[in-house]
């Protein structure tokens, strides 16, 4: 049986991560409080964040920015969205 979390973003008990997406504190809050499906929609808008505000993630102020966006998506709070993206229509 799977195991499941009461998540913090989607406030819902659902199925958690199966180990911590990083070593540390801050990878296993994220192992213990979200869901394995907030954590696949966090990775899509981390995705496009690099894409569209063209960040390099050898760049330690980019991964500094990408670590206080996550923190502030799964905290609730109001985060960045990349400027003038239009997500692609099926």
């Amino acid at each position: 049986m799977a195991r499941t979390v009461l998540c913090r973003k989607l406030k819902q008990e659902l199925p958690g991560l199966e180990l911590p997406p990083f070593p540390g504190k801050a990878g296993e809050d994220i192992f213990y409080n979200v869901s394995k499906q907030a954590w696949a929609e966090w990775m899509t808008h981390q995705t496009t964040l690099i894409n569209e505000k063209h960040l390099s993630m050898m760049d330690l102020t980019a991964r500094t920015y990408l670590a206080e966006q996550r923190t502030k998506y799964f905290a609730g709070e109001e985060f960045d969205k990349a400027d003038g993206y239009v997500p692609p229509t099926e």
